[in-house]
């Protein structure tokens, strides 16, 4: 089936399952492992549009793109990253999304401990947030310094940090702040592990048997939420790394030199900005754009002008980052 024709299928005739998925393997190590903690609960699972875990539930949603290897190349095709594509990607969101089940099973956001060590659970959700690179408040699990985002978060990163098999969360947190929330989940575990959880329900919530939008559908809609405005401010940017003077008319454009470096670009700046691949290849998008309409030419040897360029880019998305935060998945 051609791309076209597969994006016009509705995701609940896929007929996708976890069973025979790549995974399910990744949930029985899952399961290893808190079987090795003597945990007794185990969340149950679903395909949806993401991953989450929802209030009261005690279960996980799973991307329904991760069922398939052919739904994995659809999502990069699309989106330029695959959340949870490869196996330690997925253990360590599937460990953080059993945190979050876990609290939800035994409701113990409701402890005073818990309150004392994490914060309040009714703080309201920020759709950005700030982080502090050097606090030593938090653990460190998935990138962007998601502990920081909400009490919620921070407990489930700091349980995932504590299951994770070898972690030794007791040295490598040593003389933090945060080896306390550590100790904390670790007694509590100690209390709990063999009681039977309080909330037992197996609701399916967004199941991929509900969604009747089109893969179509689904990524408009997913691309949406990473557009991207087309600021002035950029103009005087590019005009330090590129020339519109005449004498440089037979030079490259500039527009084509950043389309021929844009993969590469996007994949560094990812790396060491923790922001998603998609809204940053959408900055460059609009500086390619942006290049054209000022009819901008290359001037700088190519190794200076990468480098030059890089930076740049950088900049143009930690300041897109300061002004509105890491986004958080809810």
């Amino acid at each position: 089936m051609s791309d076209a024709a597969l994006l016009d299928m509705r995701i609940c005739d896929l007929n996708l399952k976890i069973p025979g998925s790549e995974l399910e393997s990744c949930i029985e190590q899952l399961h290893k492992e808190l079987a090795q903690r003597a945990i007794r609960f185990r969340p149950h699972f679903w395909l949806s549009t993401e991953w989450f875990s929802p209030d009261g539930v005690p279960g996980v949603a799973i991307p329904f793109y991760l069922a398939h290897p052919r739904l994995k190349k659809l999502e990069q095709a699309h989106m330029l990253d695959v959340e949870g594509g490869n196996r330690k990607w997925c253990m360590k969101l599937l460990r953080h999304e059993t945190g979050h089940a876990l609290a939800n099973a035994y409701r113990i956001h409701r402890r005073r401990a818990w309150r004392d060590h994490f914060g309040s659970p009714t703080q309201p959700y920020p759709e950005t947030y700030l982080p502090k690179p050097y606090s030593k408040r938090f653990v460190i699990h998935l990138d962007g310094w998601y502990a920081q985002s909400h009490p919620h978060e921070d407990w489930a990163e700091t349980f995932a940090v504590w299951l994770k098999p070898q972690s030794d969360w007791r040295q490598r947190y040593r003389g933090w702040s945060a080896l306390k929330k550590l100790h904390y989940v670790d007694a509590l575990m100690d209390e709990i592990h063999e009681q039977p959880a309080a909330v037992r329900k197996r609701a399916h919530v967004e199941s991929v048997n509900s969604l009747r939008m089109t893969l179509r559908e689904y990524y408009t809609q997913k691309q949406a939420t990473y557009t991207v405005e087309t600021p002035e401010y950029y103009d005087r940017h590019l005009r330090r790394l590129f020339s519109g003077k005449a004498e440089y008319s037979e030079h490259e454009f500039a527009a084509l030199y950043l389309q021929r470096l844009r993969p590469e670009i996007s994949e560094i700046i990812a790396h060491w900005s923790y922001e998603y691949r998609y809204r940053i290849d959408q900055i460059v998008r609009v500086l390619i754009q942006r290049c054209e309409r000022l009819d901008l030419r290359v001037i700088k040897s190519d190794q200076r002008l990468k480098l030059e360029t890089v930076s740049c880019i950088t900049m143009l998305v930690m300041d897109s980052l300061h002004n509105g935060g890491f986004h958080v998945a809810l």
